[in-house]
Parts: C-alpha cells; sequence; structure tokens
C-alpha cells in the first residue's frame, strides 16, 4: 500500500494596500515574511505615473517620474477611494493631478483625455503587488486577504475590494490593519492579555484596542480617523516652503515640495535640525530657489495638534472598550509615521508603557494579514480573528431621523433583525435608506444605499409588519434584506455605496480588461520595442564616437545602425524593430571589446601628450 502525496497547501497571500507604500507576505510553517522584489525591496510605493507615451508606470519606478510628469504622476490614491468627489474638496486643490467629479459624485483622477476612478488606479497597484509576489514564489497569485484601516467605513471596504477584482485577485477578507499588526508582532495568541495598537501611516491612523484569550482575538472597540497621517505632516512642511516661494499651482513645483517636505520630515526623526536648499529652476514664474532650516522644536509644534487628534482617539477607544489605560499589557506600533519621535514619547507618556518595536512597522499590517491568510487557507486552526464594524449602521425613519439597527464596535460577523410599519394608510411599498454614523438624524450621517419594498398589503398606517434584517459578514460588508411578514413579499440590497462603483461597472471594467487584453499587450509591446530601439541606436551612436575600428566593422555597424533608425522613422511593427535590434546586436557584440580597447588607447594617447 502506497502513501498518496501530501495535498500542497493553499496559497493565500496577505496584501497591505498602504497610502505610501504597498507589499505582500505570505505564511509558510510558523513563520510569516515578506515577499520582495529583484532587487529585495519589499515596499512598492502606492504611485502611478500615467506617462504621455502611453506607458503606465508603478511603484519605483513612477515615483521617480513625479517631476517629470508631475501633473500625470498619482499618489495618495487611499485618501480618495470609497468617498466622494465633494468630501475631497479642499484636498483636491492642493494635488498636483487633477480630481473631478463624476457621476454619482465619484472622484476621478483625469488624465490627458481620460478619467480614472480610485479603485482603477488602486487595482494597478494591486497588480504591481500580485506580480511581485508571482516572481517572488515562482507561482500564480490567485486569492489574498487584503487590510485596510479599522475606520473605513462601508464604502471605503466595498471600493478596496473592487480594486482587488479588478486586479485579478479573489478577496477572501478585508481585514483591519491593527487587528493584522497585532499578530505580526507576536501577539500570538500565546498568552492572554490586552493590546492598544497605534496604527499611523500615510493617510489614515487608527486604534484599536484587542483581547486575547485563549488564542481567539477578539476587538474590543475601534477609533480613528481616514483623514490623518504622514502626509498631514508632510503637507506642514510644505506649506513652511511654498510660503518662500511666489504663490503658484505649477504641479512640477507642488511635486517637488511635497518630495522635499517628505525628505526633511525623515531627516528630523534623527537630527534636532535639517537644512533644505532647493532649486526648481526657470518656471513661469521665473527662477526659483529657496533655502530653508528646520529644527525638530519647530516641527513638533507643527505637528503636535495633529499627534493630540491621535491621542485623543487612543482615550476614545479605550474608554469604549470599558478599560483603564493600566489595564493595557501591550503596545503596538504600526505604520512608518510612527518613527517620528514626538509620536513615540507622547504615547508612552500617555500610557506609561514603552511601545513594541521589534517589528518594522512598515512592515507588521502585511506580515499579520499573510497570517490571517494562513488561516483562510485552512493551514492553521489555532487563531480566531473577531473584528469590529467601527461605524453604526441604520435605517431612515419618519422626518429624518435615523434608526441604528447595528452599533459601532459591535462584533462581526452579525446580524439584527427589527420590525417597521407603514406611515401612511394603504401604502404599498417602503422605501429604504441605509445609513452609516453615530448622528441622529440622515443628513449628518452618510448614505450608503437605498431599494423599495413592494407588495405590501393596503392597510392603514401601522399594521403591515415588515422586517429589516441587517447583515454585516467578516469583511465588514453590509446586505440588507426586508420582508413583509403577511404576504411574504421581500427584497433586498447588498450595499453599493453612493461613491463607490457599481457591480455593472465592476463586471464592465473585467470584461473590458479581458476583451482588450491581446490588444493591450501588443500595444505595451509596441512601446517596449521602440524604447528599446531608439536606446540601441543612441547608445551606439555614442560608442562609435569613442571607437577606432577597422573600415570593414565600421561599415557593419553603420550599416545596421541607419537600417534600425529608419525603421523608426517609419514607425514599424514590433516584430520588424525587434528583427532590427537583433541585426544591430550582432555586430556590436563582437566589437564591443574592441570598442573598450580602443576607447582605452584613445584615453592614454591624450594621457601622453
Amino acid at each position: 500500500m502506497t502513501n498518496s502525496p501530501a495535498t500542497p497547501a493553499r496559497l493565500v497571500v496577505g496584501i497591505d494596500l498602504g497610502t505610501t507604500n504597498s507589499l505582500a507576505a505570505v505564511r509558510a510553517g510558523k513563520g510569516a515574511r515578506v515577499l520582495r522584489d529583484q532587487d529585495g525591496e519589499p515596499l512598492i510605493p502606492s504611485v502611478v505615473c500615467f506617462a504621455p507615451d502611453g506607458q503606465t508606470h508603478v511603484g519605483r519606478t513612477a515615483k521617480a517620474l513625479r517631476l517629470t510628469h508631475p501633473d500625470r504622476t498619482v499618489f495618495s490614491i487611499k485618501r480618495l477611494i470609497g468617498r466622494s468627489a465633494r468630501e475631497i474638496g479642499e484636498e483636491k486643490q492642493r494635488l498636483p493631478y487633477t480630481v473631478v467629479a463624476g457621476e454619482r459624485d465619484l472622484p476621478r483622477v483625469q488624465i490627458g483625455d481620460r478619467n480614472w476612478t480610485p479603485e482603477e488606479i488602486s487595482s494597478l497597484i494591486l497588480q504591481k503587488v500580485k506580480a511581485t509576489a508571482e516572481q517572488a514564489l515562482g507561482q500564480v497569485v490567485r486569492e489574498a486577504v487584503v487590510t485596510v484601516p479599522a475606520w473605513f467605513d462601508d464604502a471605503q471596504r466595498q471600493a478596496t475590494k473592487d480594486a482587488a477584482t479588478l486586479a485579478g485577485l479573489d478577496c477572501l477578507r478585508i481585514l483591519n490593519e491593527p487587528t493584522a499588526a497585532a499578530l505580526a508582532y507576536g501577539i500570538d495568541g500565546t498568552r492572554d492579555g490586552t493590546a492598544l495598537v497605534y496604527d499611523l501611516g500615510g493617510g489614515t491612523f487608527d486604534v484599536s484596542i484587542l483581547r486575547i484569550e485563549d488564542g481567539v482575538f477578539r476587538v474590543l472597540s475601534t477609533a480613528g480617523d481616514t483623514h490623518l497621517g504622514g502626509d498631514d505632516f508632510d503637507e506642514l512642511l510644505a506649506q513652511r516652503i511654498l510660503r518662500t516661494l511666489p504663490t503658484t499651482s505649477d504641479p512640477y513645483v507642488l511635486q517637488a515640495v511635497r518630495a522635499a517636505a517628505e525628505s526633511l520630515k525623515i531627516r528630523l526623526s534623527d537630527a534636532e535640525t535639517a537644512e533644505l536648499q532647493l532649486d526648481l529652476g526657470e518656471r513661469s514664474a521665473g527662477h526659483l530657489s529657496t533655502s530653508l532650516t528646520v529644527t525638530r522644536s519647530e516641527f513638533e509644534a507643527a505637528i503636535a495638534p495633529l499627534v493630540q487628534r491621535t491621542l485623543d482617539c487612543v482615550q476614545r477607544a479605550v474608554k469604549d472598550a470599558g478599560l483603564r489605560l493600566d489595564q493595557i499589557s501591550d503596545i503596538v506600533l504600526v505604520g512608518g509615521s510612527t518613527r517620528v519621535p514626538l509620536v513615540r514619547a507622547r504615547l508612552q507618556a500617555m500610557t506609561g508603557k514603552v511601545p513594541h518595536t521589534g517589528v518594522d512597522p512598515d512592515l507588521a499590517v502585511a506580515l499579520g494579514a499573510a497570517i490571517q491568510a494562513d488561516v483562510l487557507a485552512g493551514n492553521d486552526r489555532s487563531l480566531l480573528l473577531l473584528d469590529v464594524i467601527p461605524l453604526s449602521l441604520g435605517l431612515e425613519t419618519l422626518g429624518g431621523a435615523v434608526q441604528k439597527l447595528i452599533l459601532r464596535n459591535s462584533t462581526i460577523p452579525t446580524s439584527v433583525t427589527e420590525e417597521f410599519s407603514t406611515g401612511v394608510d394603504n401604502q404599498t411599498a417602503v422605501d429604504l435608506t441605509i445609513y452609516q454614523g453615530e448622528r441622529e438624524l440622515s443628513k449628518d450621517c452618510r448614505l450608503l444605499g437605498h431599494f423599495k419594498l413592494r407588495g405590501i398589503p393596503p392597510l392603514p398606517a401601522g399594521l403591515p409588519r415588515i422586517a429589516v434584517t441587517f447583515l454585516v459578514d467578516a469583511d465588514g460588508v453590509l446586505r440588507v434584506t426586508a420582508r413583509e411578514q403577511r404576504t411574504g413579499a421581500q427584497a433586498s440590497i447588498q450595499i453599493v455605496p453612493s461613491f463607490g462603483l457599481t457591480r455593472e461597472e465592476v463586471r464592465r471594467m473585467m470584461f473590458e480588461s479581458i476583451e482588450n487584453a491581446q490588444a493591450d499587450y501588443v500595444a505595451r509591446e509596441q512601446i517596449d520595442v521602440r524604447n528599446k530601439a531608439e536606446a540601441m541606436v543612441r547608445g551606439t551612436q555614442k560608442a562609435m564616437l569613442l571607437a577606432e575600428l577597422p573600415p570593414d566593422q565600421t561599415y557593419a555597424v553603420q550599416k545596421a545602425l541607419k537600417a534600425l533608425a529608419k525603421l523608426l522613422v517609419a514607425n514599424a511593427n514590433a516584430e520588424t524593430l525587434k528583427h532590427g535590434c537583433d541585426e544591430l546586436t550582432k555586430v556590436t557584440a563582437t566589437i564591443a571589446d574592441d570598442v573598450i580597447s580602443s576607447a582605452v588607447t584613445k584615453a592614454l594617447r591624450e594621457e601622453e601628450r
């Protein structure tokens, strides 16, 4: 009798889709590891550049082009996803790229004559993360756990899932970042306790209180701000730099100043003072240059109100958890912005505990997501994560009030059913409007969606019995069902946020990507081959200026060089250009040593004169 081969472990990666950087991690055995690119780098800048030549760059190459193409390089897209154009009105004025209002008040990034949704741009970042993970693992990645700030509302969570779908990923779970981070710090359920996770990233802030008992992670409370992070620290420094320059909306200047501000912030984490010398060259406002010295105390005074806002959230989360600060056993730091000395000092002074710093705060969320991914893959059954919903969910009632059905900090998954009735005699249909928020009036809460229940018997007001069920799944995504108890008439909706993509739009984008895959590949290949050919022509021309070659070799190179140059002028197709490149490569490869040798000989002659 032979043993059958062991079933290979199911591969599910953990992905941290960050405001500033994104990355993936995987768990093999007991330990999780981040997946690095071919240069050994784990972090992929969450930056996309739509170059004028039609190429789309993502990650480090995109970040390097932010000054070359300032109005075509998109960053901090996480601060736009799942929000309305109205909500980001002030912020878009400070961005070097153009944000406009699209259908249903959805913000869209305008690049040339095309508008991009935040979900589409986020999907490009996720595609880059997916490709990096596949290269590191040597196999295809199809499933993932993607993290979001705990304070993300339903619209932002659904938009993030849509981005994953567009990237070709099956998102098994949307996981709160602080919960993931607690796993990464070795608070792994082997001992009981209560952890406070302080997560200050590039664009968002979260604090969560977790209780660990017998391997079960239960989130007791969460608080935060989806519009507060290291970007805001940068903005304060950027505004100080801009005050030394003439008023301008030049995208190049805004990108250069933002980059300089980020550099100042990083240097001030290690030094008491940092100097800036910035020469922006000739712009429409004239020659722009400035010099500036910033001390750490000046920087800390500027960001102190922002840091205090995070501490106010900490106090609220601890109170909501029914605890005192002295009952917290572990303080966990997450996010690159926790490297700012003032942040650590103020948090330690407030809690009386030294925060954990044993894990790189930039990597913690992805590592934790990988652990949860391994659990969902069925490879580890020792852990159970019980998260919470960050904001209350309810229905609009007569007079514009909101009846809350699921209260904030309720453990998910969860389901609540309540009975309602009609407000008008002989009413045969009701409109159900769903809101999220803590205010009492619908005008002060966030509209998530609405649907209509028909088939109600025409009875006096108050007699029909309508059971409304709110079901929140493990991702924090909401489904609402309404049923008239007498007739059995039923209607339901999985919330499609007012400020996100509709299911039809997601399907359309998926179909378009499949239908146009071949054309997209051909267009991309044409661009890549042309760029290679142009580089070969330039490089060979420069090399020939240095070379002292026999006439026959010179003739062969010049012939192949001219042939390739003609193909470029004629805009030849990719296959023809490839052939031209190959021909030039053949004649130049054989003389490479001669070129180097003759260049050295020439240099020695110059030295002897």
